[in-house]
């Protein structure tokens, strides 16, 4: 049977404060419903999918503004065919929206389809910083990447937290989603003994079927689909229901601590905007914490 996890108490959790949701373009109706859910002012990401156009895109970080919230628009390097489109983009997110964070990832084509290989490219090419963005997000994997050694992936994150200097740009890393606190506390630890110092935001997963979940971790190879179970807390061999993040935040409150800077949590929606919201409005702390 699927464990419940009502009974892990919450409720003075330090990383439910103030965390960040994940929305896509085609969400934008879902997140009008769940919005009295939602705290003000709340960052919520819109991500840069093959599938939607910069309307799309656009029209959903306008709706996350005009909702009271801070948009976080996602922009991915490989799916810029050029230099203008990028333009182009950064143009409409500043006179449309007001938008002045921004996240910038290497996106999902093995093959560029215009100038831009990586995240760093577009740090580097000085367009956020030109067209008004303040801030931008770059993205971290506590559980590796398919792609990357380790060594290579510090090396880049080191580049690109230099490149925002360089930029004039404030930074915060955000991770990939995972599911297990051993490996993202000891990541955390190695990114401030590097020097970085940058805001950190720990992908989790919010509630989601359990089948659901497992086919993004497998998906993105995140985590076996045994580790999920154990960490969760349901069984394999039945996977009807749902499962929450409560065991994860819970760990994770435990294991962090002085060395570990600032800290703040990110869900990524796969059981729908709504059902997330109304989890996080159900376990944040009513007092401050």
């Amino acid at each position: 049977m699927t464990e419940r996890h009502d009974d892990l108490d919450l409720a003075g959790s330090m990383l439910l404060r103030a965390p960040s949701l994940e929305m896509t373009g085609k969400d934008v109706a879902a997140l009008r419903e769940a919005a009295p859910l939602i705290a003000p002012g709340t960052r919520i990401n819109v991500t840069f999918l093959g599938n939607e156009d910069r309307p799309m895109r656009v029209g959903a970080a306008k709706a996350v503004a005009d909702a009271g919230f801070t948009p976080v628009p996602h922009v991915a390097a490989r799916r810029m065919a050029s230099t203008a489109e990028f333009a182009e983009f950064l143009d409409a997110l500043r006179s449309e929206v007001g938008s002045t964070l921004l996240f910038a990832v290497a996106g999902d084509p093995a093959e560029p389809m215009g100038p831009y290989a990586s995240s760093l490219d577009l740090i580097r090419s000085g367009l956020p910083a030109e067209h008004g963005f303040t801030e931008v997000s770059i993205a971290g994997y506590p559980s590796g990447h398919r792609h990357l050694s380790e060594a290579q992936l510090w090396e880049f994150l080191e580049a690109k937290v230099a490149a925002l200097r360089e930029q004039g740009l404030t930074g915060s890393i955000l991770t990939q989603f995972g599911f297990d606190s051993v490996p993202v506390l000891g990541w955390i630890r190695e990114v401030r003994a590097r020097g970085i110092a940058l805001p950190i935001r720990i992908g989790v997963p919010g509630p989601a079927g359990v089948k659901r979940l497992l086919a993004y971790a497998s998906r993105f190879g995140v985590a076996s689909s045994a580790s999920i179970a154990r960490t969760y807390g349901f069984s394999l061999t039945n996977l009807l229901g749902t499962a929450g993040p409560e065991r994860m935040i819970r760990d994770l409150d435990a294991g962090l601590g002085a060395d570990t800077g600032d800290v703040a949590l990110h869900f990524y929606t796969f059981g729908g905007v709504l059902a997330t919201a109304r989890w996080i409005a159900q376990h944040r702390p009513t007092e401050p914490v």
